[in-house]
């Protein structure tokens, strides 16, 4: 399996849906670009949040790397961005920076269209425009070492730690074998294991912007009053089994294989295609950790569940591997790959081959779970103006 069928865009990069975004730029869009995917093609998806018309800069900025990476993410062949019309972003500056990948880019503004019905219309119209343009779009061979996977967890109990992650660590390893990008994320969720991590990290610099990464994170929690290394696991993560913050950690980190950490990027920051781990500072929060890597330019995502999730994502493919025998039973509708066989005896190596057989096939177009049963989330994190006081604009 050293290649996939993807839709290679303008600027090089390979796609492994050929989606078209509706992207609002507010909370005060989101119902409008909603409907107009609603209304509009199949391949159309939109990606409401709850981002302001006025947010502090920081998030704002946060907001636009965001909203760009998701316009010029390789899945994604068009874009409509929607506005309310009062919003600090500039919806033309957007389109001008998703229209210099080679991607055609509409814009719309509810006021400018006099209020919600002309608007629903008029995008719906813009839609059917985008969808005749790249109708011709079709796939073509590309190698695997094209594809950015994201690496996610979400519902985690004893098992995550013990079958699903460790999975997807084999399945990172493959891919980045044969010159692929894995990145995984949630800082939070290094936390008392965070200095294996650093002895995994390629050179000095890497080390000191992980353990930053961390110690902000951690800095954080701090403003709220909140001992993250004093505390036990969310009250769902014990009732599966985790007693610690550094068990559910040290369970947590296995999802990244076991090759070097080349790089660490911010929260939607574009990811590197050279191949190789690469860490993305992200909330532990898991919708907003899937966006921050899909903005990166991840196609696919890899989402481990011991409890049970049914999360999705409108612009990448979201892999669910589950690695409690219950629950694959309870949620098998839910769920792709099953590791829970691992806890019955099976090979990791074995199990790790059978998910990446599932991330290629995906990428060839296999619909997961989540698509099938339109599974959507969708988040932005927003950066607070005291944090950028106390912690600076980086990791």
């Amino acid at each position: 399996m050293e290649t996939f069928l993807g839709y290679r865009r303008s600027d090089g990069r390979v796609g492994v849906r050929n989606t078209i975004a509706v992207v609002p730029l507010s909370v005060a869009a989101s119902a409008v670009a909603t409907a107009i995917a609603d209304g509009g093609p199949e391949r159309a998806r939109a990606t409401p949040h709850q981002l302001a018309a006025d947010a502090p800069a920081p998030a704002l900025e946060q907001g636009k790397r965001v909203l760009t990476g998701i316009g010029t993410n390789p899945n994604v062949c068009a874009t409509v961005f929607v506005s309310l019309g009062t919003e600090v972003l500039d919806a033309e500056a957007l389109a001008d920076e998703v229209a210099a990948t080679g991607r055609p880019v509409e814009t719309l503004s509810v006021r400018e269209c006099n209020g919600t019905r002309d608007a629903v219309d008029t995008g719906i119209s813009k839609l059917a425009d985008l969808a005749a343009e790249t109708a011709d779009t079709t796939r073509e061979e590309a190698p695997v070492s094209e594809l950015i996977v994201g690496v996610e967890c979400g519902g985690s109990d004893a098992t995550s730690g013990l079958a699903s992650n460790p999975a997807v660590g084999e399945a990172c390893d493959t891919l980045i074998e044969a010159g692929g990008t894995a990145s995984f994320s949630e800082t939070p969720e290094f936390i008392g294991a965070e200095h294996i991590l650093a002895d995994r990290c390629a050179n000095d610099d890497v080390r000191e912007r992980l353990l930053a990464a961390v110690d902000r994170r951690e800095g954080m929690a701090d403003l709220m009053g909140v001992d993250l290394r004093g505390a036990q696991p969310s009250p769902g993560n014990q009732e599966g089994g985790l007693t610690t913050i550094e068990e559910k950690s040290l369970g947590a980190i296995v999802k990244g294989g076991t090759t070097e950490i080349q790089d660490i990027v911010s929260y939607g920051e574009q990811l590197p295609t050279e191949g190789g781990l690469v860490i993305m500072d992200t909330p532990g929060y898991d919708v907003e950790s899937v966006v921050g890597k899909v903005a990166g330019g991840a196609q696919l995502i890899v989402f481990t569940t011991g409890r049970g999730s049914t999360t999705g994502n409108p612009i990448a493919p979201v892999i669910k591997v589950c690695g409690n025998p219950q629950t694959w039973e309870r949620m098998a509708s839910n769920m792709d790959v099953n590791a829970s066989t691992i806890i019955g005896g099976d090979d990791l190596e074995d199990v790790g081959d059978r998910l990446f057989e599932t991330i290629v096939e995906t990428a060839n177009g296999q619909q997961t779970a989540a698509e099938a049963r339109g599974m959507h989330e969708f988040a932005i994190n927003e950066r607070l103006p005291n944090e950028i006081e106390r912690f600076g604009e980086t990791a």
